[in-house]
């Protein structure tokens, strides 16, 4: 996939993203922040058992944010908590240093990432704020 189509794909995510809103029935759910931009995410998530049957988000935030959350709530969907955990650290190492071991197709349109150093928190936000509402149920 050549670098414009990357593009397209980005920008299409941030302009409209995928499984943004409420999530009516959350069981779980976390803000995050990144006081350097002003990026703010909330994400929200069903769990059943030991896997994220449904997420969702909602938020403020840049375009690369954006996208990574909506890349990311589609991604998620299905897998067990160990799976998201290992995915999350593959696409953490994919947005810092270019390649990330085992991350699926959709999430490499953000490996360019790592050539602009302070925009690797704007990527993995969505994915921190989603391990911590991973260990936060809704009261």
């Amino acid at each position: 996939m050549d670098n414009e189509l990357y593009q397209a794909v980005l920008l299409q995510h941030s302009k409209q993203p995928r499984n943004f809103g409420p999530l009516e029935q959350a069981t779980h759910a976390a803000d995050g922040h990144n006081a350097l931009c002003g990026d703010e995410i909330s994400v929200a998530l069903r769990i059943d058992g030991d896997r994220l049957a449904e997420a969702k988000f909602t938020g403020n935030a840049c375009a690369i944010c954006t996208a990574s959350a909506s890349i990311m709530t589609g991604e998620v969907q299905g897998l067990t908590k160990e799976a998201v955990q290992t995915l999350a650290a593959n696409f953490r190492a994919l947005v810092k240093d270019g390649h990330g071991p085992d991350v699926p197709p959709k999430l490499e349109i953000l490996s360019g990432v790592h050539q602009f150093p302070q925009r690797v928190k704007c990527a993995v936000l969505p994915w921190e704020t989603l391990l911590n509402a991973m260990q936060l149920p809704v009261a």
